[in-house]
């Protein structure tokens, strides 16, 4: 039993600390759309569909023996028909709806939904200009709730194996879609309930009207959905940018800050950027430290867009190569994960695993815009028990495998062996499936004047029209290479 204080301080780095009888940390969207869907069949009142983004045409593979349609837009028509009380509502950022709007399957879902009464769809426009709605919430009777990284949305599904040429990755028109990694929790008991609350509140702030609480529920988990962790408490932090006289939420940026100090020996992070200021200047002090933790970042090979390609990748350039200047004991490193044929592997999950005590899935991601500009939601664990410490280890040392294309057995035998996350990945990376060390680009004069201003990941609603001379990716740090003692 550990018999440390708990790294959650509500109203600081977490709105709320509820518990849960049963959680799932779910990796890959394979699993996640599957169980999602078969909870949905179970709902009886309310299920809050609340996402960045959301596709009615993809395709959600069903449980044996399970009813329905298998597009989830037609699905959830079949759903609310089904079942008498049952009410849903879809809520998602208003700029990302606008490329799905040209789809025919998606107009005529939405011919469909009109007429029902008991499905509601609402685009919120309720964010600062330039930011977006990016939390990814399935509530479900207030009984279950899933959180995470994942939409319900195309281009999402994978396996854990991220197979070349998967027949059953595709784009809803047929297409071959690219490997894709991610993660999000399933959770019950009165976190699901607070989730519930969350939702409610972010239909309401987007224009809607007040929605009902469900009357309580029976136990509502999943059949098949394998427990990572029971009787635990959940931590829930957002981010929740300036909105007119609203004030804005730092949880997720604070509590950034308190896991990346907190960490002894290992700090573990998996999220579609490394671009944030903030973080890299805390990692920084870390590396100042005389025996600092090691810390590995896995990124996909490039980001999406070539936006968000010259913004994000350009900013993680100029981090890491300021970073590395300061990482005297080489604690740092920053990998990509590829396939058996070498194709690289998206990086959507956003994931923090410190040490055997902290295990954080939700939506941010390491870069500025997910601390203050957009609406973010993550859930974490501060193992309270030996066996919730001894879990913890088994989901980071699975990852890895997953990475590495090995069996988790063999990742958790090196790092007892060796005690070094760094090492074992060097001794087991190799050919075919594995970890491909990031190599530094040079970027353009353009390139870093584009990124070294932020123009393109500012870090709140505030920064969107302050002057390039306030600005600067690499302020507040003091970033000098310091002789080994």
């Amino acid at each position: 039993m550990t018999d440390r204080a708990s790294l959650f301080a509500p109203d600081r780095n977490c709105w709320r600390i509820a518990r849960s009888e049963h959680v799932a940390a779910i990796i890959d969207a394979a699993d996640y759309f599957r169980f999602a869907r078969a909870a949905m069949l179970d709902a009886k009142q309310q299920i809050l569909l609340i996402g960045w983004d959301f596709d009615a045409r993809i395709e959600v593979e069903a449980e044996e023996g399970d009813e329905g349609p298998a597009r989830i837009g037609d699905f959830l028509a079949w759903l609310v028909d089904r079942t008498p009380g049952l009410d849903i509502h879809l809520l998602r950022w208003d700029v990302g709806a606008l490329k799905t709007l040209g789809h025919v399957a998606t107009i005529l879902s939405l011919l469909r939904w009109l007429r029902r009464r008991s499905l509601h769809l609402r685009l919120d426009s309720h964010h600062p200009t330039g930011g977006s709605h990016h939390q990814k919430l399935i509530v479900i009777d207030d009984c279950l709730a899933f959180c995470g990284g994942i939409d319900m949305t195309a281009n999402r599904w994978d396996t854990r194996e991220h197979r070349d040429n998967d027949p059953r990755r595709v784009q809803p028109d047929g297409k071959p879609a690219k490997p894709w990694h991610d993660a999000a929790w399933a959770v019950d008991g009165a976190t699901a309930a607070a989730l519930g609350d969350l939702g409610r509140e972010r239909w309401k702030h987007s224009g809607g009207g007040p929605l009902k609480i469900p009357a309580g529920a029976a136990a509502c988990w999943p059949r098949g959905l394998p427990i990572d962790f029971t009787d635990t408490d959940i931590a829930i932090s957002r981010s929740i940018p300036t909105i007119g006289d609203e004030p804005p939420v730092r949880e997720i940026e604070d509590l950034y800050r308190d896991q990346i100090l907190a960490a002894k020996r290992h700090l573990y992070i998996e999220s579609q950027y490394f671009a944030s200021r903030k973080i890299a200047q805390w990692i920084g002090q870390r590396l100042d430290e005389d025996d600092p933790p090691e810390i590995v970042i896995i990124n996909p090979v490039t980001a999406e867009g070539w936006l968000q390609e010259i913004a994000m990748d350009g900013a993680r350039a100029r981090l890491f190569r300021a970073l590395k200047a300061k990482d005297r004991y080489d604690r740092l490193r920053l990998y990509h994960p590829l396939t058996q044929d070498g194709a690289p592997i998206y990086v959507h999950a956003k994931i923090l695993i410190a040490d055997d005590r902290i295990l954080r899935i939700g939506s941010s991601n390491v870069n500025n815009r997910s601390m203050r500009l957009d609406t973010e939601c993550d859930l974490s664990i501060d193992a309270a028990t030996d066996a919730q410490c001894e879990r913890i280890t088994v989901i980071r040392n699975e990852l890895l495998a997953e990475h590495l294309g090995v069996d988790g057995d063999a990742i958790a035998t090196r790092v007892a062996e060796n005690g070094s996350l760094i090492a074992t990945i060097e001794a087991v990376r190799g050919s075919g499936k594995t970890l491909q060390p990031y190599a530094l680009p040079e970027l353009t004069e353009e390139e870093k004047l584009l990124v070294d201003n932020e123009l393109l990941d500012p870090e709140g609603p505030e920064e969107m029209f302050e002057p390039m001379t306030k600005r600067g990716l690499l302020r507040g740090l003091s970033f000098h290479r310091r002789q080994a003692r």
